[in-house]
């Protein structure tokens, strides 16, 4: 049966700001995407804490609310609810009135161009690669027809890539997004793809420079420096841009009774030309020039080169700048065939997912636990925004693991010279981009294998080693305010005893089964073997210390008999910190007695009475006491 999402929808809507506050909403992989008029009037404690969402993020000029693989059901709740038309393809405002920084914008720019297309995107390059990989293996011939329709249906969205990129870019320009594909389809028609390879050649541009071009043809007598635009992204997504310019002037000065097919004809017969004639050329050596910067630094130390791009992959993610990486990858592969930047970085993922998995091994909180499982699955198939917005990045260092961990499966890929030969997929479904269409050698495929385990186990064994006291820091503080705000009500009302330490060692005040240790060593429940459940809480305010002073002698499970020693504390220690000792001993189950009465307070020896309780169901004069309490020289 189908989840049912409304519910959740309304919250977020509401925690946002309300309908009125949302000026529009997208979706990616993982998060929707609001554009808000007012960031001030969104509750994001009451967000972070609702149940179906990860964590929010503000990043791009947008607020971006964190759900994970269910974002789609969530996202269509959502429209139901705000009613937008148009099934939620509402536009973005990036207008005038944007205070958002220049990088915020550009950001959110080629984010919003390239993540509609994601989806056919990384389907192409999954069939792409495994045509590709049954090639190289002599499974599949490549002169079959299998092999050709195949590698047709894998190739198709690289080659027209420009059409589709048209498409998106137009609406992040506000024009007509058919006039946009219109601009890609004609920058691949395929006698301008023909003419740049021409045996005709007129003349020669630039000789003797790094940007020396043929031309084989001319616009008027203006020369064309023609160029293959399949595979492309800056030009078509700067000639969108010039059209818009162009598409909102014509708006202006034409009439209305026939705008509808003269601003396009004014759009199209005045940008396509400047296109071909500078755009074009100008951003391919643009990309060139990109290209061959990042081939530089690869070819300086692969590993270097490794470790540097995935230390810092997982920290682009977070600011949505990896998108930028993404579009010099399309230069890269459409210059060079190959890219060796963006294939450093594909198995990083698998870092994170190491340390989840140890984190879910060692969480004691039920929600992390839970909300860990779910990322660690997504995290298989490259989805790692769950668990770096709602696992990892919370607690700083596991996040900080992860990116360690990253940076050596970046070493790896390095040292194996493992490259792209087309636009990956995420996670395991991006092997198959690094096989070469041309044939050869499949060790560095392998070595992005051999990458992707070593990133795993990586950030499993730092997470183990190194990551543990972060894992529920925040869970057992908040635990341990909660304790001591009972431990001091109670001891108001019940009339608890609370003793003054010397020596520095808590011991059992009875017979029992410790039931609650913290990891701080500042906390230990028992419940004795009378029923008792009895809390003692050593000083006040030490949660703060993070466990400094403090050596736990008992785990949680363990038996225990009266007298014996569960915690050692420093009390110099604790003091020069600017706490006290004083410890509560509180019986936290008091309402099951008729009465707790103190029977000692201060100073008192191991196995001294300090507290009684009698039991409701029997006659306070019939019945002995049932708790009893000792310290070792005042505690």
């Amino acid at each position: 049966m189908a989840k049912n999402y409304d519910n959740l929808a309304k919250t977020i809507i509401q925690d946002v700001g309300g309908i009125d506050n949302i000026n529009s909403v997208v979706h990616c992989a993982t998060r929707l995407r609001f554009k808000l008029k007012d960031e001030k009037k969104v509750n994001d404690d009451a967000l972070k804490d609702t149940d179906g969402v990860v964590t929010v993020v503000k990043a791009g000029g947008q607020y971006q609310v964190v759900i994970g693989n269910e974002v789609a059901d969530v996202y269509d709740a959502v429209l139901k609810e705000v009613g937008f038309p148009g099934g939620g393809q509402v536009p973005d405002d990036d207008g005038a009135d944007d205070d958002s920084s220049f990088i915020d914008k550009a950001v959110a720019l080629i984010s919003g161009i390239f993540t509609d297309i994601l989806a056919p995107l990384s389907a192409g390059g999954i069939i792409k690669g495994l045509v590709v990989m049954c090639a190289s293996l002599g499974w599949l011939s490549k002169t079959s027809g299998a092999y050709q329709i195949l590698y047709a249906i894998g190739d198709s969205i690289f080659f027209f890539l420009p059409v589709f990129l048209g498409f998106t870019a137009a609406r992040r320009f506000h024009m007509n997004q058919f006039i946009g594909a219109a601009i890609g389809a004609t920058l691949t028609y395929p006698s301008m793809v023909a003419l740049a390879s021409s045996k005709t050649i007129l003349s020669t541009l630039f000789k003797g420079t790094a940007f020396a071009s043929e031309v084989h043809t001319t616009f008027f007598g203006i020369p064309v420096i023609t160029m293959n635009y399949s595979s492309t992204v800056l030009p078509v997504i700067f000639t969108v841009w010039f059209a818009s310019i162009i598409d909102h002037w014509a708006k202006k000065w034409i009439s209305t009774v026939v705008q509808m097919f003269l601003v396009p004809v004014a759009t199209m017969i005045i940008a396509l030309p400047v296109a071909f004639i500078v755009i074009g050329p100008v951003m391919t050596w643009v990309g060139d020039v990109i290209g061959a910067v990042m081939q530089g630094i690869y070819n300086f130390s692969p590993i270097v080169a490794g470790i540097l791009m995935c230390a810092l992959w997982q920290v682009l993610v977070i600011f949505g700048v990896h998108w930028g990486i993404v579009a010099v990858t399309t230069a890269d592969l459409a210059a060079l065939g190959y890219d060796p930047i963006l294939a450093l970085s594909c198995m990083v993922c698998y870092a994170q997912v190491g340390v989840v998995l140890a984190m879910i091994k060692q969480t004691k909180e039920k929600k992390l636990k839970e909300t860990a499982t779910g990322a660690f699955f997504s995290g298989l198939f490259g989805v790692t925004e769950p668990a770096i917005y709602g696992v990892t990045l919370p607690r700083r260092i596991p996040f900080i693991l992860s990116c360690i961990g990253g940076a050596i499966s970046g070493a790896v890929i390095g040292a194996f010279h493992s490259v792209l030969y087309m636009l990956p997929s995420m996670g395991i479904f991006a092997i198959p981009a690094y096989a070469n269409p041309k044939g050869g050698s499949m060790t560095p495929v392998i070595g992005v294998v051999i990458a992707g385990v070593v990133a795993f186990v990586s950030g499993f064994i730092l997470q183990l080693l190194f990551g543990k006291k972060s894992v529920d820091a925040d869970y057992n503080k908040k635990q341990a305010q909660k304790v001591a705000e009972a431990a001091n009500e109670a001891t108001e009302v019940a009339n608890n005893p609370i003793i003054a330490a010397s020596e520095g060692v808590l011991h059992a005040p009875a017979d029992g089964k410790i039931a609650l240790v913290f990891p701080t060593g500042h906390v230990v429940g028992i419940n004795t073997t009378d029923g008792a459940e009895v809390l003692m809480h050593i000083g006040m305010d030490t949660v703060n210390l993070q466990g400094k002073g403090f050596k736990t002698l008992v785990q949680k499970g363990q038996e225990v008999k009266a007298g014996d020693p569960l915690v050692e504390f420093n009390i110099k220690e604790i003091k020069a910190a600017g706490y006290e000792v004083a410890t509560p001993v509180v019986v936290t189950n008091s309402k099951k007695y008729e009465s707790i009465n103190q029977v000692d307070n201060g100073t008192v020896e191991v196995g001294q009475e300090i507290v009684t309780a009698y039991n409701r169901k029997r006659d306070k004069d019939d019945i002995s006491k049932e708790l009893f309490v000792g310290r070792s020289n005042r505690c």
